[in-house]
């Protein structure tokens, strides 16, 4: 999806849309459940499968309305040429290029952090709270609160953040926030702490940080939007992501406790603001260096 988003829009676009693009996520992720609890008390779970089916099934026409518009605002027609070649091709353009590389440091510190994070809230809930009913109550309190902050961010503050104070300030801003997180969680693990990082850390991420790594891929060549971004997307994502579970357990072994683990973390939280803001810099170039007219019917996209 987001591969198509930055073949379509141009980089202008991107800055501008790509927030309240990534709002419909959002609202979906706070209206799902919220019709699920309502439907669970009158019909049975097999029963709800179906009205899964038939929400999935409409994404097709807006697939079919994305891949008009596509033939209307990209130039020359190029965006539904088929690419040829490989996935290895993308592998190759990741090892060759300082950029893309910088891109799969950024999503390490992003996952390593997150990872760390979420086992930290696992013990302090669990510490703090015997019961399982009052645990699931937390989580949900969580959820619903970052859900609720992000779409609000997303609408109306990430494209002006953006806009105001550039790409690389937007993506170092929340690694700042996690690092401060992280400060806080020395000095007081407590419940109330990991509740506050955890939302300002998730809402930060949905709203700034996650559409400001898709605009990333803007400037970038088509095939690499494709291939190297989701060689990213996966084996980068989910491979960091299970080497972080690793170190945490190592780190526990090692006889830190949430105290310790979260001073290894700050100096890790403030190199991925330092990445973050390279890689805004990074694309802010690209984009100067191979700006093109914007063909008319992009110019008149809202």
């Amino acid at each position: 999806f987001w591969s198509f988003l930055t073949d379509v829009f141009t980089n202008r676009q991107a800055t501008r849309l790509f927030g309240a693009i990534a709002a419909g996520g959002s609202a979906g992720a706070i209206g799902g459940p919220a019709i699920t609890g309502v439907l669970a008390q009158q019909l049975e779970p097999a029963s709800l499968l179906p009205i899964a089916a038939v929400i999935l099934a409409c994404t097709l026409p807006c697939m079919w309305v994305l891949e008009r518009f596509s033939d209307r605002s990209s130039e020359h027609g190029t965006t539904n040429q088929p690419l040829g070649g490989t996935l290895f091709e993308g592998v190759k353009a990741v090892l060759q290029s300082r950029y893309l590389l910088g891109i799969c440091l950024f999503i390490w510190l992003y996952t390593t952090l997150a990872t760390f994070l979420y086992f930290i809230q696992a013990d302090i809930i669990s510490n703090a709270l015997d019961d399982s009913g009052d645990r699931t109550a937390m989580f949900a309190a969580i959820d619903l609160l970052t859900n609720t902050l992000t779409v609000g961010i997303q609408l109306f503050l990430t494209a002006r953040f953006v806009q105001y104070f550039g790409l690389g300030r937007a993506l170092s801003f929340v690694p700042l926030l996690v690092a401060a997180g992280f400060v806080v969680l020395v000095a007081a693990p407590m419940l109330l702490s990991i509740a506050a990082v955890q939302v300002i850390r998730r809402a930060g991420n949905y709203a700034l940080a996650k559409p400001g790594r898709e605009m990333l891929f803007t400037v970038v060549p088509r095939f690499e939007k494709y291939k190297s971004k989701n060689f990213i997307d996966t084996v980068v994502y989910r491979g960091s992501d299970a080497i972080a579970g690793w170190a945490y357990t190592g780190l526990t072994g090692l006889g830190l406790g949430i105290s310790g683990i979260s001073v290894v973390a700050i100096p890790l939280a403030v190199l991925w603001a330092v990445i973050g803001y390279r890689l805004g810099v990074s694309r802010q170039a690209r984009a100067t260096d191979t700006a093109t007219p914007v063909s008319t019917a992009a110019r008149r996209i809202p």
